[in-house]
């Protein structure tokens, strides 16, 4: 067991894909990691070499026996393609969140990893974060009356990145870890094409038919944040309670979770609760995206 070691590959060489290499070319010590040995990686552009990682074809990634686990980090477009490819070929994989922009296609694959007995695991680094570890922390046990999330960024290419339920899924999951199961009551959508402006609003309620409520907010020059405001009977929480700086990277923390599944170190009950949440969540996406195309305004 000490000596099992899984090779790697990272396709896509963004900077999802530069954090990959980075950190399988220098795993933490003594962690999981140290059992992924990394073979290259794929691309479309054409590097040679990234530090001492070298680049090889796809046709190679997928046929090599060396290889045993994919790092997926492409543009969300093509990571049902992707997954499928190489869970065909028999490697596990590891895909940044959305694994697909389907909730059909995301069930079929899950389903295919199951039948070959490969681990399929979605990153979902919004989770480790330290902000969010003390916001959980900060939640648990309260009574919830109502709340929103409402999150705003800049402008995504929507044909590479899929409709901003999914692009902004992780929200939803932040939303289902932190109060549980949650039904979509409403959700509507505004475009301004002219000033390339989105905004999705949805609504929900908790299984205690409480309501919540996700803003996804898009446009020019817009930062990157989040907002809350939640409200329970103890009163409400309107700021991010005080994180610590996390002395571990999130992919790294990320990786070391991979790398604990290939090596059996996940329990049963954990790996069910995760596959729950994560098809739950692309469910979700999946109703939100037909209610705010039935009702979509576009203000050209």
């Amino acid at each position: 067991q000490i000596s099992k070691m899984f090779g790697t590959v990272v396709v896509g060489a963004g900077i999802a894909g530069l954090a990959r290499i980075r950190d399988l070319m220098n795993p933490m010590p003594s962690s999981p990691s140290e059992h992924l040995k990394l073979f290259g990686f794929v691309s479309r552009r054409s590097f040679g070499n990234i530090n001492e990682a070298k680049q090889i074809s796809l046709e190679d990634a997928l046929k090599n026996k060396d290889i045993h686990a994919a790092f997926i980090s492409t543009e969300n477009k093509s990571h049902e393609e992707t997954i499928r490819m190489f869970l065909e070929a028999g490697k596990h994989v590891l895909v940044e969140y959305p694994m697909a922009l389907s909730a059909k296609a995301a069930h079929e694959l899950w389903e295919m990893a199951e039948q070959k007995g490969k681990v399929l695991h979605v990153e979902h680094i919004e989770l480790l974060t330290e902000e969010y570890k003390q916001l959980k922390k900060e939640v648990a046990g309260k009574d919830l009356v109502k709340g929103t999330l409402h999150f705003t960024g800049h402008v995504l290419d929507e044909n590479k990145s899929g409709f901003p339920a999914f692009s902004g899924i992780a929200r939803l999951t932040w939303l289902i870890d932190l109060f549980g199961d949650l039904t979509v009551t409403s959700a509507t959508r505004e475009k301004q094409k002219d000033k390339n402006y989105s905004r999705m609003t949805v609504h929900f309620q908790t299984a205690n038919k409480k309501p919540l409520t996700w803003i996804e907010e898009r446009g020019p020059g817009m930062r990157r944040e989040k907002k809350i405001n939640f409200c329970f009977t103890s009163g409400c929480l309107e700021n991010f309670p005080e994180a610590p700086r996390s002395s571990v990277g999130l992919f790294m923390q990320d990786q070391n979770l991979f790398a604990k599944k290939l090596l059996g170190q996940v329990s049963k009950e954990e790996l069910a609760a995760e596959k729950w949440r994560i098809l739950r969540c692309l469910d979700l996406a999946e109703v939100i995206q037909q209610y705010c195309e039935e009702t979509e305004k576009i203000y050209l």
